[in-house]
């Protein structure tokens, strides 16, 4: 792995946090600011309105010349907002000032919208303007069809609270964007350390270094990740154990036979032999090619099962038959080995599986159950049926296998303690997977003095088979190729 990835993932890890906490800052500016702005000067042009009536009332009821100008000043004092009326001599004429509480410094507000507008409508119109560079709320009343009364107050407090709020939401923001990014920064690491120690222990465990334990504190997604990877290592120790044992198992199976062949080869070219001599030589020159033949093709059909090659029918196999047939195959072996072999198997009992298969497990469970019980061993092939299945089963009075094996014993390239160390380890392993391949199983339980290897397959059942399966057939005796 490359180690700049690291970076670049805390890099990305910040930039997320940086994109939320901003995002999350406009969000708030966005539903705070603008809003408050609102409201504040809502209500303040609804404060000159609620004051309009008392103010247009009095202005109705006053003399134009004397009495304006004064109720403009007190009004402006009262409400804290400019009191102005307005008079248009014509109709679209700009409006001119009859009364101004501003009298110091007047801007000029003929062209004012608000009262213009209030004078074409005749009702009150209300809004907010700029004016000489101030925000503010107005209200204007019509007095009568070209008198209309204006009521302009500043929005310079109301602006400055939405400027203090909008600074502090700066400030804070800032404030939290630092804290977050010291906070995502720290997290990134802590994170990141973390995935560097996994990644510093898969390479490893792809060096081949299986001892030092896979471990994380922290009991999170990361930690079950950290927790997958020691269960990985353990496993890989254990296959890479086998490996090696295999590796030896397999030379000193391929360098016996190969090194017997060639010391009778050597002395039946160099030597004087009698015929029986030779006879004798050439036995066991057959026994030792039979043992490379059958090493050959345990690895022959385990890679054929990995890459998917080793197709199994489904047939109506008679596994009673097949019983009997391995019995007669080994008799004489098992009493050239010191064991009794008997056969139990009364009668059919038809089994769907593929028949060469099949023969093919028996051979390696008697095998299995002759090589590794010492002589005066009883071994019993027996065929029965119970829960719908069909069962072929090799029971031995042996020893037994120890309980620490139990667990490894169908793996590859595995050899139980005890018995003869003979064998690849590779029989039940393929057994096993081939019994998978026929919809079935091996069932296995053992303890001193009773051990029993189990080949469970789906009993054949005629009155659906044919009617499921019209492929099925009723398979040929069992051959003993």
């Amino acid at each position: 792995m490359n180690r700049l990835l690291h970076p670049n993932l805390a890099l990305k890890f910040g930039l997320a946090l940086f994109v939320i906490v901003v995002g999350a800052l406009g969000i708030v500016y966005l539903a705070v600011v603008p809003r408050l702005e609102s409201r504040l000067v809502t209500a303040k042009i609804q404060e000159l309105e609620r004051a309009s009536p008392s103010v247009v009332g009095r202005f109705r009821t006053a003399n134009p010349l004397t009495r304006y100008q004064p109720l403009a000043t007190f009004f402006s004092s009262s409400l804290n907002a400019r009191v102005v009326v307005l008079e248009r001599l014509r109709p679209n004429s700009r409006l001119i000032t009859v009364a101004d509480s501003n009298v110091s410094s007047s801007p000029d507000v003929g062209t004012d919208p608000i009262a213009h507008r209030a004078l074409i409508s005749g009702e009150t119109a209300t809004g907010r303007l700029e004016r000489d560079g101030s925000d503010r709320a107005e209200v204007a009343v019509p007095l009568d069809s070209t008198t209309v009364v204006l009521l302009s107050a500043p929005l310079n407090d109301a602006l400055a609270n939405v400027s203090l709020v909008r600074r502090t939401l700066l400030l804070a923001g800032l404030v939290g964007l630092g804290v977050s990014l010291f906070v995502g920064a720290l997290a990134a690491w802590s994170f990141t350390r973390r995935i560097r120690r996994l990644e510093e222990a898969a390479e490893r465990i792809a060096a081949g270094d299986f001892e030092q334990p896979v471990v994380d504190p922290v009991d999170d997604e990361v930690g079950e990740l950290a927790e997958a990877f020691d269960s990985m290592r353990l496993r890989l120790a254990q296959l890479d154990h086998a490996r090696r044992e295999f590796i030896a198992n397999a030379s000193h199976e391929l360098r016996t036979p190969l090194f017997s062949l060639g010391g009778f080869l050597e002395l039946m070219a160099h030597e004087d032999l009698d015929d029986q001599e030779r006879r004798d030589f050439i036995e066991e020159m057959a026994a030792q090619v039979e043992r490379l033949t059958k090493l050959a093709t345990d690895l022959l059909d385990l890679s054929r099962l990995d890459a998917g090659q080793l197709s199994v029918s489904r047939t109506e196999v008679d596994v009673a038959a097949i019983a009997r047939t391995v019995g007669e195959e080994f008799h004489a072996i098992a009493e050239g080995s010191g064991h009794a072999l008997q056969v139990r198997a009364d009668g059919p009992l038809l089994a769907v599986g593929d028949e060469q298969r099949v023969l093919q497990i028996a051979r390696i469970l008697v095998e299995n159950a002759l090589r590794h019980t010492p002589a005066g061993t009883t071994v019993v092939v027996a065929a029965k049926s119970a829960d719908r299945k069909a069962g072929l089963s090799v029971r031995d009075n042996g020893p037994g296998v120890p309980a620490r094996d139990h667990e490894q014993l169908f793996e590859r390239f595995y050899r139980a303690d005890g018995g003869k160390a003979s064998g690849s380890g590779l029989g039940l392993a393929i057994a096993r997977e081939l019994a998978v391949r026929m919809d079935g199983a091996i069932e296995f339980r053992s303890e001193p003095g009773n051990t029993v290897f189990t080949l469970v397959l789906p009993l054949f059942d005629m009155s659906v088979s044919h009617e499921m399966h019209p492929d099925l057939s009723r398979s040929r005796p069992p051959s003993r190729a």
